[in-house]
């Protein structure tokens, strides 16, 4: 029997949980009052935005404009966890196609290691938690605008308008006009709105809705070699065309979010999202057989119409007890998604001969597309999870899923069946150790996605197959003052997906990735905060594909070494006034499957300062920063044996004003 889609499954499982929730409470005490709910940095208080002095650690944090840390979203210790669907908004599930913006997000956190402790499921990946940018109770607003050195120009506003003492709606709108290294230009125009509404003591409602359209985004160029070497370095500040090849798209992210206080100890959180993105236009920009002289064949890649849509959410019952020092938090989750995507049917654009720095002039050719395949995902996880805390001892998290994953893809009518029912789990502990110490180690297994296809594979956009994936960590978290430093161990494992002999993207093996990672984060003294941290590790493949000399030792993309630092300083005798730098080197990245080629270890360096001031009577703050100070140039890896080209220097200088 089919199961229902998880878009109204989902709603409602919600309604239904919802209602049984208002009958249980009707039976009990009336829940007492709950204070005011923390609200995420919103419109009105932009100006004070400085992820150095927001971090709790390293590993990665992203506040408003700003990023630092070891790790991003589509990289932690070597992996993506965006594309492993790991994604949570205010620690609910959330599978988008297009990842939201700054004006839903107000700000990402990385978690693994100690902090995973605060997610009652964590995921092998590591998780990207976003928190939403909610309106305040009070009326305000925030201004921004930019300008760099390439030409690029963005304009941003938020604001917050509480209609009654219990409803306040946000809106956001950004106007962007980006210029690029490449000479490529990139327009986005969104609008967003945003909604806080305590419906009740014990009920509060979040909705979202974010809409993006990008008329014209010039699709750059991707390097791909004629042998086992890199590209020469390409001319700057050149679109080489052809002025054609413009992608443009239209984005949604979507959703509602439900916090509700049942009784005492018992709390319901319910998420449903929509993402997705439309591409009328869509292209890849390949030069092929790039030689060393910079002689290459230019080939474009178009695109029939696409669009990518997914519907996800959860369910999750907590109740919590308290005994004496000790608390427990018991966890009862329902999540689903309902993806598709379609893909292929592409024309092959044959441009000729040129060099890397030649500008095309090809017109613009009448296209002959074909058939286009589909994939579609269903997938709903059940998931029961304990949490446990007791007061100077420690602190003990366990989790068990069971996953119910679909997934068919093909022309339609011709359709491939791929499915899987796995039970999954996790074990997390952290013992304290008095004196601000404290040891920590788990284990978690998932079932993750590998990602989509890249431009230069035969099977170009094909979504792959949900792996299996394990990890083990471990390590040590010491508080000394203000400063908390942090040092682990972790081994994680998945099949190893990339370029065949053939040409197409798919399973090669298993790759197992060992490492150490470290972070110091806190201030120094009071007008001295630092973030910084490094991670070593040792990835390695395995397998037929190995053993047959089809793929290195090495997973394209690996980098031994990672070591991040950041600091933010604010003189005493210049109040206002603060200088910041940050410092992120990496040693050699593996470039292609054979191992053959290496990009070598590049070293980036930023620097800032903000000078925060009154403009006329509000809080304002112009900041200066200067991207890769150094002038690092060269190419940047876009997947096996194929590259981008790094932006090199980069002006920035933009100002905020709160109101």
């Amino acid at each position: 029997m089919a199961l229902p889609a998880p878009g109204t499954a989902l709603a409602g499982a919600i309604l239904y949980a919802l209602l049984l929730a208002q009958a249980a409470a009707a039976q009990t005490a009336a829940p007492a009052s709950l204070p005011p709910p923390v609200e995420t940095p919103a419109a009105g208080n932009r100006a004070g935005e400085n992820a150095v002095r927001g971090a709790s650690d390293a590993f990665g944090t992203v506040i408003g404009r700003e990023e630092i840390g070891l790790y991003a979203a589509d990289n932690i210790r070597g992996f993506s966890p965006v594309v492993a669907g790991n994604v949570r908004i205010e620690g609910l599930y959330f599978d988008p196609v297009i990842f939201p913006s700054d004006r839903i997000s107000g700000a990402t956190s990385i978690r693994i290691g100690p902090s995973a402790l605060g997610s009652p499921f964590p995921a092998p990946t590591g998780i990207v938690d976003l928190s939403l940018r909610v309106p305040g109770r009070e009326r305000a607003g925030s201004a921004l605008a930019s300008l760099d050195s390439f030409g690029s120009h963005i304009a941003e506003l938020d604001l917050a308008l509480p209609l009654s003492s219990r409803f306040s709606l946000g809106l956001g709108a950004m106007i962007s006009r980006e210029r690029f290294i490449n000479a490529a230009h990139d327009d986005k125009y969104e609008g967003a709105l945003i909604a806080r509404w305590r419906a009740t003591d014990a009920l509060t409602l979040t909705p979202f809705l974010s809409l993006a359209v990008t008329p014209r985004d010039d699709v750059g160029p991707i390097f791909l070699p004629a042998g086992d070497m890199l590209p020469p370095d390409p001319p700057r500040r050149r679109f080489i065309g052809p002025a054609w090849a413009r992608r443009r798209d239209t984005e949604l992210n979507a959703g509602l979010i439900a916090d509700w206080a049942l009784a005492q100890g018992w709390q319901l959180k319910a998420g449903l999202f929509r993402s997705s993105v439309a591409f009328p236009t869509n292209f890849s920009n390949l030069m092929e057989a790039v030689g060393s002289d910079g002689h290459a064949r230019q080939t474009v890649l178009a695109d029939p119409r696409l669009f990518f849509v997914s519907n996800s959410g959860e369910v999750r019952l907590t109740r919590s007890l308290a005994d004496g020092p000790r608390s427990h938090q018991l966890h009862l989750a329902l999540r689903g998604r309902q993806a598709f995507r379609s893909f292929g049917g592409s024309d092959s654009i044959d441009l000729g001969d040129t060099t890397i720095g030649t500008p095309s002039r090809a017109p613009l050719p009448a296209f002959r597309f074909g058939a286009q395949e589909e994939d579609r995902v269903r997938q709903w996880t059940g998931a029961v999870g304990y949490e446990g805390n007791w007061q100077g001892v420690g602190t003990l998290s366990l989790g068990l899923q069971k996953s119910d994953y679909a997934k068919r893809i093909g022309l339609p009518g011709f359709k491939t069946a791929v499915d899987a029912a796995p039970w999954l789990g996790n074990a997390n502990a952290a013992i304290r150790l008095g004196q601000g110490t404290e040891i920590y180690g788990g284990f978690v297994t998932g079932l993750e996605e590998s990602g989509i296809a890249p431009a230069n594979a035969v099977n170009r956009n094909e979504a792959l197959p949900a792996i299996i994936t394990r990890q083990v960590d471990a390590g040590a978290r010491q508080t000394l003052g203000d400063l908390t430093l942090v040092a682990g161990v972790f081994r994680l494992a998945k099949p190893y997906f990339n370029l065949d002999a053939s040409g197409r993207f798919g399973p090669l093996g298993e790759v197992v990735s060992r490492g150490v990672e470290a972070s110091i984060a806190g201030p120094i003294t009071p007008s001295l905060s630092i973030v910084a941290g490094g991670v070593f590790s040792a990835p390695r493949v395995a397998g037929e594909a190995v053993a047959l000399g089809v793929s290195g030792p090495l997973p394209v993309g690996a980098v031994r070494r990672t070591l991040s630092l950041s600091a933010d300083w604010r003189p005493h005798f210049a109040p206002g006034l603060s200088f910041d730098i940050a410092l992120f080197a990496n040693s050699s990245t593996v470039a292609t499957v054979n191992n053959a080629v290496h990009i070598p270890a590049q070293t980036f360096i930023d620097l800032g300062a903000r000078y925060g001031f009154r403009l006329a009577g509000r809080d304002a703050v112009l900041r200066a920063q200067i991207f890769n100070a150094g002038g690092v140039n060269g190419v940047y890896l876009e997947g096996a044996g194929a590259y981008g080209m790094l932006d090199g220097r980069v002006a920035q200088l933009y100002l905020t004003m709160d109101f």
